[in-house]
């Protein structure tokens, strides 16, 4: 793909993802309030604690997703697409493998685990967590295999379908918490179905379509099963795994210790916050995303120039995110009231110690889908490990000082060291002096 091809697919992708992610965003802003309804503070704050656990089922590909995007970007630029099936059906049923004995041994261990005692949970107000948790659990694995159809998209620099498939997930998601609402249903389990049962009946639409109709030459097929390609994918795959995890860490882990060190309750706050704040990652991403497999392809032809002027664009990007956040902290107290109502109390500190995280991670984003694109995972890797096990303790002991706004500041804190070392290595890297480490 030329520079030129490759900026224009970027922006066609920037243009349709901003219109998709537009309606996720309404949709995101929806969901609060309606939800917050249905279950009220207490029991929506342990759906926030369940969803943010589903998280670590969501990063167990052990990097194959990931592995898949960043292959099929280099084999479509070559042409090669026998090599890119190989890879596609490998993939597909690796996942298979990999999830279903997973489901069955977590929801065995779910229903011999006093889940009560772990989360804080009252277990007059919620009978059932048990039935709930492995209903979650179930559907969450099913749509772990064929969610890989959306890392098929990022492979073929197609993020915009990819996003319009979690969209869709979303909007059906949000239809059936409107009926709940409309029905005056109060119920986890019924709240718990509709987040978990819309995201796999959109992928499971898909399926056909993307394979049947669109790109039946890439379509999972048992005889393009290789062992080989397996390796390959998961030798680049490994790295993005662990990544994931420690990222997963340090995001799912905050609901669940906000939960046992205060109460469920207390993740609401927390949880608004950080919806509130995290719609300018979500603006950013749509933006950064395409340029990740798009530096893959200019990497493989060589075309430093073009990776040169991306980040540049990037940065100017990242200026107006940082005025958006400090207009977003000013004007929050009304939103909040407007958004929510008076049934949530959240102080402005929590709101300003929020934004910071939000910045600090955008920040590391900005070099890392570009060190990501190139395969320089080594450090990110390093730092994002070492700030997963930093995070406990430090949590611990700012929340126990400041409340849950000192656990937002030791996220930012902990982040903090490796957004500064993704800026060097891409620094050295694009100038042409990195040496050792700064080159893996």
């Amino acid at each position: 793909m030329k520079s030129d091809d490759r900026s224009r697919l970027i922006r066609r992708n920037i243009l349709f993802s901003f219109l998709i992610k537009g309606w996720s965003g309404v949709i995101q802003l929806l969901l609060v309030p309606v939800t917050l309804f249905c279950l009220g503070n207490y029991e929506n704050g342990i759906w926030m604690t369940i969803s943010s656990i589903l998280l670590w089922v969501d990063s167990l590909d052990i990097g194959i997703g990931n592995g898949l995007r960043n292959k099929l970007s280099e084999q479509i630029a070559n042409n090669d697409y026998e090599k890119a099936r190989e890879s596609v059906s490998s993939a597909f049923f690796m996942l298979s493998l990999i999830i279903i004995p997973v489901a069955v041994v977590l929801i065995f261990l779910i229903n011999i685990t006093d889940i009560y005692q772990i989360l804080n949970i009252n277990t007059t107000i919620v009978s059932n967590i048990q039935e709930v948790f492995s209903m979650c659990i179930a559907l969450v694995c099913c749509t772990f295999i064929f969610k890989f159809i959306g890392n098929v998209y990022l492979g073929l620099q197609l993020p915009a379908v990819n996003n319009a498939l979690v969209v869709g997930g979303q909007t059906l998601t949000l239809i059936g918490v409107y009926i709940l609402k409309w029905q005056d249903i109060h119920s986890l389990m019924a709240v718990a179905l509709c987040y978990t049962l819309a995201p796999l009946i959109i992928y499971l639409i898909a399926y056909p379509v993307t394979f049947g109709v669109y790109y039946p030459r890439l379509k999972p097929s048992m005889r393009y099963f290789n062992k080989q390609a397996i390796g390959e994918l998961f030798n680049i795959g490994i790295k993005f795994f662990i990544l994931q995890i420690a990222g997963v860490i340090l995001f799912a882990s905050s609901n669940a210790l906000v939960s046992r060190i205060f109460s469920p309750d207390m993740v609401t706050p927390y949880q608004v916050a950080y919806r509130y704040f995290s719609v300018t990652m979500m603006l950013f991403t749509v933006i950064a995303v395409p340029f990740w497999s798009a530096t893959t392809d200019a990497y493989v032809k060589k075309d430093f120039a073009w990776i040169e002027r991306s980040m540049h664009k990037l940065h100017i990007i990242l200026l107006g995110i940082l005025l958006l956040l400090l207009l977003m902290i000013v004007v929050s107290q009304p939103v909040y009231k407007i958004w929510v109502g008076n049934t949530v109390e959240i102080p402005l500190q929590l709101s300003a110690a929020m934004a910071l995280y939000i910045f600090i991670i955008i920040c590391s984003l900005c070099y890392s889908y570009i060190l990501n694109g190139i395969g320089l995972l080594n450090l990110q890797l390093l730092f994002t490990v070492g700030a997963a096990i930093a995070y406990f303790p430090l949590a611990w002991l700012f929340g126990r000082q400041m409340g849950i706004t000192g656990m937002v500041l030791a996220l930012a804190l902990v982040n903090l060291p490796g957004t500064v070392v993704n800026r060097i290595q891409y620094k050295k890297n694009i100038k042409g002096t990195a040496k050792g480490i700064w080159r893996k």
